[in-house]
């Protein structure tokens, strides 16, 4: 039975130092993911969490039932941007962000077996978004990025100083503001939280 272990495979893009901000180039990927529109934190985000991890799971499964593929289900990661398209967002106001929740689909596992698992899961769960999951690719390319530990409101500085060590290397951000969640705020103390910061640069 194969095993692919992500976790070890993609260990520079996953697991970043928590000391310095580092460059890095993120190669194409494919994800599952839904979107949304402010509440972050709320009951409309939380059921879009829900429907995610309902259908991941189910497709890992099957995956190794079906494929004889066997791999761990990654991390939640969430793309915040302005409702209106504008750049420098400002993390603190997040209720007027737009986002994007995606956990990260092998390149293994074929869009068909993911829709008979949803109709499956769709018969036995109510998920009211597990329809609004789609499988994409997202490509970011060169990136900054940096482990960040404390809450989600203290992301300030983190945030500063890959924007300050993007200008060092001649960049500029480029994109949306990337949290990859390597611990479950549920299950962890606020002070101990893991959150992957990561943001698409590009040559000004």
């Amino acid at each position: 039975m194969e095993v692919l272990d992500l976790k070890k495979r993609l260990a520079k893009l996953y697991k970043p130092s928590a000391r310095l901000p580092v460059l890095v180039k993120v190669p194409p990927m494919r994800f599952l993911m839904i979107d949304g529109k402010g509440g972050i934190g709320g009951e409309g985000f939380q059921d879009a969490v829900k429907s995610l991890y309902g259908l991941a799971y189910p497709v890992k499964f099957a995956a190794k039932k079906q494929l004889g593929l066997v791999y761990p289900v990654m991390a939640l990661e969430g793309l915040y941007w302005n409702a209106d398209g504008s750049e420098n967002i400002s993390i603190d106001n997040r209720e007027s962000l737009s986002w994007r929740l995606m956990i990260m689909l092998p390149d293994a596992v074929p869009g068909e077996l993911v829709e008979r698992t949803r109709e499956k899961v769709a018969t036995k769960k109510d998920l009211p978004r597990l329809a609004d999951v789609r499988v994409q690719t997202f490509s970011e390319g060169p990136s900054v990025q940096i482990l960040h530990m404390g809450p989600y409101a203290d992301e300030g500085p983190a945030v500063k100083r890959l924007f300050d060590f993007a200008a060092e290397q001649g960049f500029e951000v480029a994109g949306a503001h990337h949290e990859i969640y390597q611990s479950d705020p549920n299950k962890v103390d606020t002070t101990k939280l893991k959150t992957v910061l990561r943001y698409p640069v590009r040559k000004p």
